[in-house]
């Protein structure tokens, strides 16, 4: 194998609310019981990979002023999850999508060091952000942080947050550790911090945990998102999983971390995708069409078509035409509580029609083919063989998998296409560092000596 061969990274998402998320299928279990949680982990950590993903929503969905029930389940704390995770795995990096918008950074450090420690240095925080009212109404703050302003207070958050983790002097340590910590006098800085969006006067209540800074991953696509993302992340949770789109979206973010000073390999692009393994490519192709129609049923086909025509279409058939005339550009909102499907609705209106007469499409069989996420499709060695030539083409660093099955999704790419990742030599064949940072091959900030 030659010494240049680039390594691909793995993670596991946590299906949850999700509309790639299969919720008839028998092998479909809870989503919120624990059980669900560990077998997944389990899984991934069995398969060898970097981290487990857990994403979060703060409100429930609502389409058309009613809870939407075909993709919402709730969705239990983030930090109880990974909490109690750390304690029934021991390599598997944990990673939490919270919102910067809701949250302070105090306590932020806080429950991250906490994790951190928990998990012997394996914790990680997914940025989010939102300038949502709805969402906001949840919160003291509400809707009033306005739209441009919700990456200043997540870039000032994360910075706030690194300055707590690093107050507490490199190097010290507990000398008793069944009474506890002791502190030397002078070895915890307080943080004077005045910002735009946050002023506090603060030390941190807890060393930073073994890694320093636990591990950030940030999801982003606009110029502002990819500015905050090339500034103050450790990797990128990208929508760009196809060949060109993915070398278009690698270069791009590699070269602003490098205008930002900072190493092109300290900034890991890992593509959100789906995967279906069959026994053979035409097998494996059957099967995702199949997996496609039970993610797309006519329900979910009228609704996908009333967040872009904004207004209820419930009398049109979905195996029948799109309607002929535009969007509403204007009206109130059909759906509250997830990311706007497009802000050119009129365009993608005359898009989607062009594609259905020209292919002879029906409205749900339109949604099949403009909804589906980047899928990696094949026998387990063909399936191996693209996730390889994407790395190696410089289209993504790893992926993100997003199983279509809860809590066994994983089970079989695990089984089958990760000893095929082997073979190549491309992917490890054990944990060869403790924390996530080493998985993903990032520096540590500080690191510091534990002995006593």
């Amino acid at each position: 194998m030659s010494t240049t061969r680039k390594q691909i990274h793995l993670a596991a998402h946590f299906p949850g609310v999700n509309n790639t998320t299969v919720w008839s299928d028998p092998a479909s279990a809870s989503q919120i019981d624990f059980a669900s949680f560990v077998h997944l982990a389990q899984t991934a950590e069995r398969g060898l990979f970097d981290f487990f993903f857990l994403a979060e929503g703060l409100r429930l969905r609502e389409h058309l002023g009613r809870i939407f029930d075909l993709d919402v389940v709730g969705r239990p704390d983030t930090f109880t999850v990974l909490d109690a995770l750390a304690a029934v795995t021991s390599r598997l990096g944990l990673i939490g999508t919270i919102n910067a918008t809701f949250n302070e950074p105090y306590e932020l450090a806080r429950q991250f060091a906490s994790l951190d420690h928990l998990s012997g240095g394996r914790a990680g925080w997914n940025v989010v952000t939102s300038s949502d009212a709805f969402t906001g109404e949840n919160f003291r703050r509400g809707g009033y942080l306005a739209h441009s302003q919700r990456y200043e207070r997540a870039e000032e958050s994360v910075a706030v947050a690194r300055k707590l983790w690093d107050a507490w002097r490199a190097g010290t340590v507990p000398v008793d550790v069944e009474r506890g910590v002791f502190v030397e006098p002078g070895s915890v800085s307080t943080v004077e911090h005045r910002g735009a969006q946050f002023s506090i006067t603060a030390a941190p209540g807890l060393p930073a945990g073994p890694q320093g800074h636990p591990v950030v991953l940030q999801a982003g696509d606009s110029d502002q998102g990819r500015e905050f993302g090339a500034t103050r992340a450790d990797a990128i949770f990208s929508r760009h999983g196809t060949l060109e789109a993915g070398q278009a979206f690698y270069r791009d973010m590699k070269a602003r971390a490098v205008r930002h000073g900072r190493s092109a390999d300290d900034l890991k692009i890992l593509p959100g995708v789906t995967v279906v393994v069959g026994d053979t490519d035409a097998d494996a192709q059957e099967r995702a069409e199949h997996i496609r129609r039970q993610q797309v049923g006519p329900q979910t086909a009228i609704a996908t078509l009333e967040r872009i025509w904004g207004r209820d279409l419930s009398a049109y058939d979905p195996d029948g035409p799109l309607p002929e005339d535009d969007p509403v550009v204007d009206g109130t909102p059909v759906v509250r509580g997830r990311t706007r499907e497009s802000t050119a609705p009129v365009e993608i209106a005359r898009q989607w029609r062009a594609l259905a007469e020209e292919r002879g499409l029906s409205i749900r069989e339109l949604v099949i083919e403009t909804t589906a996420r980047q899928s990696f499709i094949g026998s387990a060695a063909e399936v191996a063989r693209q996730l390889d030539e994407h790395v190696q083409a410089d289209a993504a660093d790893g992926f993100i998998l997003v199983p279509h099955l809860t809590p066994g999704g994983l089970d079989e790419f695990v089984d089958r296409v990760v000893p095929e990742l082997q073979d190549r030599g491309v992917f490890r064949t054990e944990y060869t560092g403790n924390t996530l940072r080493d998985h993903l091959n990032l520096p540590h900030p500080h690191r510091r000596t534990r002995e006593l």
